[in-house]
């Protein structure tokens, strides 16, 4: 469990500032959130302005517990309910159709609503502190790089947030799961913390990862979770060549080096070993491209894991930082 750095009177001060329609940056065990009211458009609106979000890009609303699910969400199945046993607190995210409470502003003008308990104890106590439900994209500018430190809070949104609650590094660093919960069976809409695995072994059939979706949902963009530089993907055993052919070319090139490739790292500008372990991998993305940027690099070789477990997650994620353009 991640450490409780923020005191009780920092989170009842972030409740404070939620109830007078203020922003909070707000641990949670994925990524830090830019929480608002999730019940106060004005609030809700601040988000996509800060962020430079589109209006039409949904928000998840982070809840307190499975039990406040209804007084969000309405005509829940057995099977999203299953889901939030199983897996909530966690970085499971379900999309539901929207119930009353909720305002179209927080769902992109959709019928449907994005939910979720984080497991993180400073976000579940600011949640029970303001008592009622959070809207929290992650707190960085809109398609840039997800924040999983305070100081990256603090770094990109500056004063444009009103108060910053530190719970230490996010402990899983990729974003939650969204699974479209609304029809008779669920689909994958972004992969995250949850893997495609845990899901199918608690509903006991596969799930689908569609490529596109009728229900918009954060991470659909087609430049997202994106860096300063530029991120080329290629095959596993084509990274130092590629790297070294970019460096010749006068990139100040950053290279993600598979562990198999260790002992031929290339000539370039930076270097960042890539964990065997997909947990340890998922916890450092985003700060291994954070620093790669820190380092001035301009460009960010790559190559994708197996899309397995965790690797599903961190592939999409490259994927998604790589944009529509994925090669030299």
């Amino acid at each position: 469990m991640a450490r409780v750095t923020a005191s009780f009177i920092d989170i009842d001060k972030a409740a404070g500032v939620l109830r007078a329609g203020g922003l909070v940056g707000l641990p949670t065990e994925t990524v830090y959130g830019l929480g608002a009211n999730a019940e106060d458009p004005a609030a809700v609106a601040r988000i996509f302005q800060v962020k430079g979000r589109p209006p039409s890009h949904p928000l998840i609303v982070h809840i307190g517990g499975a039990e406040q699910l209804d007084d969000w969400a309405e005509d829940v199945p057995a099977t999203a309910r299953l889901l939030a046993e199983h897996f909530w607190p966690g970085p499971l995210t379900l999309v539901l159709r929207r119930g009353p409470r909720v305002p179209l502003e927080a769902t992109g003008g959709l019928e449907t609503v994005a939910v979720r308990v984080p497991a993180h104890p400073v976000a579940l106590a600011l949640l029970s502190a303001f008592g009622g439900g959070v809207t929290a994209p992650s707190a960085n500018r809109f398609g840039s790089v997800s924040p999983t430190t305070a100081d990256h809070v603090r770094a990109e949104l500056g004063d444009a947030v009103d108060h910053v609650l530190d719970g230490g590094p996010c402990e899983v660093g990729v974003e939650s799961t969204i699974v479209d919960a609304t029809g008779e069976v669920p689909s994958i809409l972004r992969p995250g913390g949850v893997t495609r695995e845990d899901l199918e072994a608690v509903l006991g059939y596969p799930l689908a990862v569609p490529a596109t979706s009728d229900i918009r949902v954060p991470g659909q963009h087609p430049s997202h979770y994106a860096p300063s530089a530029r991120v080329v993907l290629v095959e596993p055993e084509d990274v130092v060549a590629e790297a070294e052919r970019a460096q010749a070319l006068g990139h100040r090139v950053g290279v993600f080096l598979p562990s198999a490739f260790a002992d031929a790292a290339p000539k370039a500008h930076a270097v960042v070993p890539v964990p065997d372990s997909m947990t340890a991998y998922a916890h450092g993305l985003f700060g291994f491209l954070r620093e790669l940027d820190r380092q001035g690099c301009d460009l960010i070789v790559a190559s994708l894991p197996a899309e397995e477990g965790l690797g599903l997650a961190i592939a999409n994620r490259l994927r998604r930082a790589a944009g529509p353009r994925s090669s030299v």
